[in-house]
């Protein structure tokens, strides 16, 4: 079983791999995650080019059916899985390397972080409660906006 952080960081992971698709970011990503499974293994990298590519193109079919949603949950928690098993697989040492890694991966191409105190789009009616969490510390808020 995996930490919570390593659980976080194949979160992550998976947000940045259905986000990028489509956009300008997809194909480093999707080298750069390809690369991360890989490990050095040109065919196992291949494989999952493949992979990536069908998730682009899940993700591609179900805008146009407008089950754009339910594809995009059901792709993250699809590369989620993916990267915990990943994690899993590999030997405590190597473990750890791995998810720095991924952490650096998610934070050169994955969406940007809103833990710098940026918070939008969101109309909150009655009382609201939402946490803020970076590297720094946790700040909670509570209250009626």
């Amino acid at each position: 079983m995996l930490s919570e952080a390593l659980t976080a960081a194949a979160a992550a992971g998976g947000t940045a791999v259905v986000q990028a698709a489509g956009t300008d970011a997809w194909t480093g990503l999707r080298e750069r995650v390809a690369q991360w499974f890989g490990r050095g293994d040109e065919t196992r990298e291949r494989v999952e080019l493949e992979r990536l590519d069908r998730t682009a193109a899940a993700l591609e079919t179900a805008a146009r059916s407008r089950e754009t949603e339910r594809a995009r949950d059901r792709q993250e928690a699809v590369w989620q899985d993916r990267f915990e098993t990943r994690l899993e697989g590999l030997a405590a040492g190597q473990r750890e390397a791995a998810a720095g890694e991924l952490k650096a991966l998610v934070k050169e191409y994955g969406p940007p972080s809103q833990a710098a105190g940026q918070v939008s789009g969101n109309a909150f009616r009655g009382p609201t409660a939402f946490q803020v969490d970076d590297d720094n510390g946790r700040e909670n808020r509570l209250g009626v906006q």
